[in-house]
């Protein structure tokens, strides 16, 4: 018997008969002469040929897996994301060192032999029955690249791999086919082409142009003889002849290619001894991928359009093509981000309160008319790591977008929606109520959408200060966020109406659930997100058309096609007059109401501020004409923070107040974010006031914050613990999940 080689393995003889076996295989291949019944060759067993005509006749290359650039308004780069990291490049572009170092060392007869070379397999059988084992392989280049497709297709499924890569017969001969299919079908040069593209060089990059780029931090067109060695001498086992971990061992392989050149005549000896002579002269480019590597603080904007394209049907029915459009890569996405915008955006978010904060801020800016998203800023980094005070969740968005749970309830910078819907039904601003501090109303006067009461029993609710109360009309009662007139406002309006103006103007819960039907939503009790407010918002800067947000502007495949997109949605929210009006009212709140603090000086702006129980958030939502911005401020994990005697930023704050912190952050965001000489104006209309004598009234208080969600108290002194009281299991702004609000 004879005997096996060291270690175990096929005898000398038996890895004889395996290439002879091969080389008889390959050769009635090349003759196109067909297969005898799978019986005689011993290959019935599934997962070996099972009839050679099943195999299909044309080799399916899939589109390569490549790496997606990001792009802002402008065209400049936000961040490169991929799931491999590739370039695709044509022939042209890859030096001619590269090429022929590749052919000399993996298959230097490439040029001169069809898809299977017997030559080769004759030789290298003769070589490892003389060695006693497999030390010389036999695979073309064109085969290389037929089992690098598999593998490709396979993706990072480990079964498939597995199944793409198994040493089985019937691989080999699915790969024979597929190899002489190619030959035909590419011919040579675009064999090569695909072959430096589609192989992996180690280190995370895939294709020769990444792999100049990681190693040489050159394009792989400009490679010379001793770099394109080392890149050659990679493919045969990227791990082993890394140059970054093991120098010795590239350096080695490396001069072995370039002997191999000098061999078969790609290059002289001369060129070949000069090179070996030269050290391998490494300039590393680390991989830079993902939203964590996004410019300007731009991390969240980032993983919004990623999460925009995995769940907009606009891109795929289906989760899974979405998914696969995602990780196919090679998109040049041109989105909305204003470089600008963004930059101003990051530094009012960090301006005010650090990264290492019990609380976070949020910014998110949008172009009224176009609903555009400009920036997305926030005070704690982007990414993983926790002991950096990173994190990935994005406070500007619906959870589904990669937001909180809920999303925030939003106080008092509701209320312009409830004004809204009263001046839509024909209410006049100087509609005064005369409210006490605090009053019951009884629940069945409100109404619900289908006609029925809102509940049973009385709604309490109350101002923040014992003084506020008297007679207010609207332009009052939002400068100074008096709940019980705008209690009173949204029965006389109706609640349905309130809630169909809501939705109108894009108003959304951050758990995507429909809003519920609770008169207390004039208060800011139902959780919504920092780019809902800064849309809702916009709608009344359009004078009354809501634009529904959209964050990419159009995207091209890696074939220069373009996709389709989706395009903003805009509708009338309400007319004209009603946004001319409000937008006159809630210029009062930043001119000499609670958001004095917010105010600029240098063109029309207008907003409102808003806290909620306990001051666990705090809001200042504000536009001109042509910007609308939301800031939030408040815990993002973990439990709620009430903002009372706490330092924030470096600065110790009694009380936090929308006019006092959000405010000064969204007066540096749209200072950043506006050009100096563009200052269109409101439409200017005039808002009818009720009795003098009730204007004077409202200018002796002094009160510096508003009472939005029952405790908007920003002055020294006020009693923190204001706000609405319900009934038991009545009414709740939070769900029965004990969140703040005015709810149980």
């Amino acid at each position: 018997m004879p005997k096996k080689r060291s270690g175990g393995g096929l005898t000398t003889t038996q890895q004889a008969a395996k290439f002879l076996g091969v080389a008889a295989l390959s050769g009635a291949v090349l003759a196109g002469i067909a297969l005898p019944a799978a019986g005689a060759l011993g290959l019935a067993a599934k997962g070996t040929v099972e009839g050679f005509d099943e195999i299909p006749s044309n080799l399916k290359t899939p589109p390569l897996s490549q790496r997606t650039t990001i792009l802002d308004s402008e065209g400049g780069a936000i961040a490169t994301v991929y799931s491999r990291d590739r370039t695709v490049v044509p022939l042209k572009d890859i030096s001619p060192y590269m090429q022929d170092a590749i052919i000399a060392i993996e298959d230097s007869r490439f040029y001169e032999h069809g898809a299977v070379d017997l030559k080769g397999i004759l030789r290298a059988m003769n070589r490892n029955v003389q060695e006693g084992g497999a030390a010389q392989g036999a695979s073309t280049l064109t085969q290389q690249y037929v089992k690098n497709v598999f593998v490709e297709e396979a993706g990072d499924d480990p079964d498939k791999v597995a199944e793409a890569t198994q040493q089985t017969l019937g691989r080999k001969v699915r790969e024979l086919k597929y190899a002489i299919q190619v030959e035909e079908e590419l011919g040579k040069k675009k064999i090569l082409e695909n072959y430096l593209n589609i192989t992996f060089f180690g280190q995370q990059a895939y294709g020769v142009e990444a792999a100049s780029q990681r190693y040489f931090s050159k394009q792989a067109k400009d490679l010379e003889l001793g770099e394109a060695a080392m890149l050659a001498g990679l493919v045969q086992s990227p791990t082993r002849y890394d140059p970054v971990n093991d120098s010795e061992e590239a350096t080695k392989r490396r001069d072995t290619v370039l002997q191999r050149m000098a061999a078969v005549g790609s290059i002289s000896q001369g060129e070949a001894d000069k090179a070996i002579a030269a050290p391998l002269e490494l300039k590393i480019s680390r991989p830079k991928n993902g939203c964590i590597t996004a410019v300007s603080g731009a991390g969240f904007f980032c993983d919004y359009v990623r999460k925009t394209i995995l769940t907009d049907p606009a891109f795929g029915k289906t989760e899974e093509e979405r998914s696969k459009l995602w990780n196919l890569g090679g998109l040049t996405i041109r989105t909305t981000l204003s470089p600008r915008a963004q930059q101003a955006a990051n530094e009012a978010a960090t301006s005010k309160v650090d990264k290492d904060d019990k609380v976070a801020a949020s910014v998110v800016q949008v172009e009224p008319g176009s609903g555009k998203i400009l920036s997305m800023g926030q005070s704690r980094p982007y990414g993983l790591d926790q002991n950096k005070h990173e994190t990935v969740l994005n406070l500007a968005v619906s959870n589904k977008m990669g937001g909180s749970t809920y999303g925030f309830q939003v106080g008092s910078t509701f209320k312009p929606i409830t004004a809204a819907a009263a001046l839509e039904k024909g209410i006049s601003p100087a509609q005064s109520f005369d409210t006490p501090w605090k009053t019951s109303l009884p629940l069945n006067t409100y109404k619900t959408c289908d006609g029925a009461p809102a509940g049973g029993g009385d709604w309490s609710v109350q101002n923040e200060l014992e003084s506020e109360k008297g007679s207010f009309d609207m332009t009052g009662a939002l400068g100074k966020s008096i709940n019980t007139y705008f209690a009173l406002l949204e029965q006389k309006a109706g609640l349905c109406e309130t809630i169909t103006m809501a939705k109108k103007v894009g108003y959304q819960r951050g758990n995507g659930k429909p809003l519920t039907e609770n008169p207390s939503i004039t208060l800011g009790t139902t959780e919504s997100t920092p780019l809902a407010m800064a849309s809702a918002y916009a709608a009344f800067a359009n004078r009354g058309t809501f634009c529904t947000p959209i964050a990419i502007e159009s995207i091209k495949d890696a074939n220069d096609k373009k996709l389709q997109v989706p395009a903003s949605d805009c509708s009338r929210a309400m007319s004209e007059k009603t946004a001319d009006t409000i937008n006159q009212m809630l210029k009062g709140v930043v001119e000499d109401g609670t958001g004095t603090q917010a105010g600029l000086t240098d063109r029309d702006n207008a907003g409102k501020t808003g806290t909620t129980e306990n001051r666990v958030d705090a809001w200042f939502v504000g536009y001109t004409p042509n910007l609308s911005t939301a800031v939030w401020v408040g815990a993002d994990i973990g439990k709620k923070v009430p903002m009372y005697n706490i330092n924030i930023g470096g600065r110790y704050y009694d009380k936090v107040c929308g006019g006092c912190l959000p405010g000064p952050i969204w007066k540096t965001a749209m200072t950043g974010a506006l050009n100096a000489s563009e200052t269109p104006s409101f439409n200017a209309v005039s808002v009818p006031r009720a009795k003098e004598k009730e204007k004077e009234k409202e200018k002796g208080d002094d009160r510096d914050e508003d009472t939005g969600g029952g405790n908007d108290n920003g002055r020294p002194g006020a009693d923190p613990i204001g706000g609405i009281t319900l009934p038991p299991g009545i009414i709740g702004g939070n769900d029965g999940r004990g969140r703040g609000g005015n709810g149980p």
